[in-house]
């Protein structure tokens, strides 16, 4: 007899058996492509939940995220509400980028953002933001609930920075 060649991804066009390899990576990228969906709606629904578990007044809260982009949309009850949400969606691990999209029912000024660097204490950042080290409760309270203990801050973390009244 003797040795034959033949297309090898031509059976399954002919005979209706089987995957080409093209169909093979389709079939491989749609599934990976669903499954980062997956992955994608089930942290934004952890993150809608945790919201509501710190008592954040957001109504009508929607989360998207794409990537390491998160949507947030909703109407928070003040300024403050609405900062504190972004910083929780923002703080949380995968996500680089918050499109605040969110509304206010209670207008008041916008807070400054702070990104923790290493060295940092809420004292150090009192005494830039306010010119006194002793104003960090402002910091703390104006971060809680996300801050737990004044002392327990990370570089990279966001806090909020208000104005003084």
């Amino acid at each position: 007899m003797g040795l034959f060649s033949f297309i090898k991804d031509a059976g399954a066009k002919i005979f209706g058996i089987g995957k080409t390899t093209a169909e093979e990576a389709a079939e491989a990228a749609a599934d990976a492509a669903a499954a980062k969906l997956r992955r994608e709606e089930a942290a934004a629904s952890r993150l809608e939940e945790t919201v509501s578990d710190l008592q954040l007044q957001v109504e009508n809260l929607d989360i998207k995220i794409v990537d390491d982009m998160a949507t947030v949309t909703g109407m928070a009850y003040d300024q403050a509400t609405k900062e504190k949400v972004v910083l929780v969606v923002g703080n949380s691990n995968g996500i680089a980028t918050v499109d605040d999209q969110m509304t206010v029912e209670h207008t008041e000024p916008e807070a400054q953002f702070h990104t923790v660097v290493s060295g940092d204490t809420l004292g150090k950042i009192a005494k830039t933001y306010y010119g006194n080290a002793m104003k960090y409760p402002v910091i703390f309270e104006a971060n809680k609930p996300m801050l737990k203990d004044p002392d327990l801050i990370y570089p990279g973390q966001v806090l909020r920075i208000p104005a003084l009244d």
